[in-house]
């Protein structure tokens, strides 16, 4: 058998099959994909990306520079910020390319990285910037890097809620190859709804490595049909006025991004029993470790059917899709839900539940218990 000619560029330049690569490359390669999708549908379009690095993301602006000439060839610029907040001003700058005649682009679209602490001082930056909205070909990620074991960091940091603050769809991939699927996904997301999105990242996904099918063609990107879209859509535009620019987000945005989410199922049942007791609900790194635990257990898909176990897989922990986890939820006596840090979906989870019939609707355990 002759073995396949294998070069260190081809986690960047194979448009097609596997790649091994780090999820720092994956982060890098995720925008010269997302250029090569919208070559293929006929447009134009170019990238900015812009932040201030910070574990776990501390090597994401040097794999950028190494990556020049391949950024260069796709009209990828990378310009790293002063501060993660001039950055993400700078981001927000190239949603706006559109507006007025002349652009050379039909859009620019953005990523924004930086660490949890980021987050937190771009807060005011990302208000602003989710209020006005994304270009219809452009959108923009804001990779949030979380250090949750504190190990560079002067407190532990969890950024979905401070996203979660400025009304701003969150994903959370679960190893390397989400990265590349989820940010897919987290574009198109960005664009329909006309949301800034959130994408959590941790050192153990982004400092992992794996061989990950890279065709940014091997699933469709799927438009709601379900979703009523208001006149004049819901993208940036100018003139406009906060106060109007608040209700779009609250009325239309938010509601596009939970259509989105439910046309392509992001998230989903991984295990399904015909006669369900139990139910555990999980999303990021924390489906691993409940893939890892059931190993450990012995109990496998043929067991949890069995025994009556089933696993749904959150990939959007906010806002948290309701006819997905409602329909899992039907019919179980107990939910878990395992989530690392301070609870999101537990929350949300119990709050969609709380108008059932009390004799059908399931008990929630997770941070707290049915105790407390």
């Amino acid at each position: 058998m002759t073995l396949a000619a294998v070069t260190l560029d081809d986690k960047y330049s194979l448009e097609t099959g596997r790649v091994y690569l780090t999820g720092t490359q994956a982060l890098v390669r995720l925008a010269l994909m997302q250029r090569r999708r919208d070559q293929q549908a006929g447009l134009n379009t170019a990238a900015f990306i812009s932040g201030y690095r910070g574990s776990p993301l501390g090597g994401f602006d040097q794999a950028l520079w190494r990556a020049r000439d391949f950024l260069k060839e796709s009209h990828i610029h990378f310009q790293p910020g002063v501060n993660e907040d001039l950055g993400a001003t700078a981001v927000w700058g190239s949603q706006q390319v559109g507006l007025w005649p002349g652009a050379k682009y039909d859009g620019v679209f953005g990523i924004w990285y930086g660490k949890g602490p980021g987050v937190d001082r771009s807060g005011d930056v990302f208000k602003h910037a989710n209020f006005a909205g994304t270009a219809p070909h452009g959108g923009v990620l804001a990779l949030a890097g979380d250090d949750h074991a504190c190990k560079s960091s002067t407190v532990p940091h969890q950024s979905e809620h401070a996203f979660a603050a400025a009304m701003m769809p969150v994903l959370n991939p679960s190893n390397v190859q989400e990265v590349l699927d989820l940010g897919l996904y987290g574009w198109a997301l960005s664009r329909f709804s006309g949301c800034w999105v959130g994408f959590k990242t941790i050192a153990e996904t982004v400092d992992s490595s794996a061989s990950v099918h890279v065709d940014p063609n091997r699933f469709q990107i799927v438009l709601p049909d379900d979703f009523e879209m208001p006149p004049g859509g819901l993208n940036i535009r100018w003139p406009d006025h906060p106060m109007v620019q608040e209700q779009r987000l609250m009325h239309d945005k938010v509601y596009a991004a939970l259509a989105f989410c439910r046309a392509n199922r992001l998230d989903r049942a991984i295990y399904a029993s015909p006669q369900r007791r139990f139910g555990i609900v999980t999303v990021g790194k924390s489906y691993l470790d409940v893939r890892q635990a059931l190993q450990d257990l012995a109990i496998d898909e043929a067991l949890a059917r069995e025994i009556g176990l089933a696993v749904y897989k959150v990939a959007m922990p906010w806002p948290l899709e309701p006819s997905g986890v409602r329909t899992f939820a039907e019919g179980l006596d107990e939910l878990i839900v395992v989530e690392e840090k301070r609870a999101l979906i537990e929350n949300q989870l119990k709050e969609q539940l709380y108008n059932w019939q009390a004799d059908k609707r399931p008990v929630v355990v997770g941070k707290f218990d049915e105790q407390r």
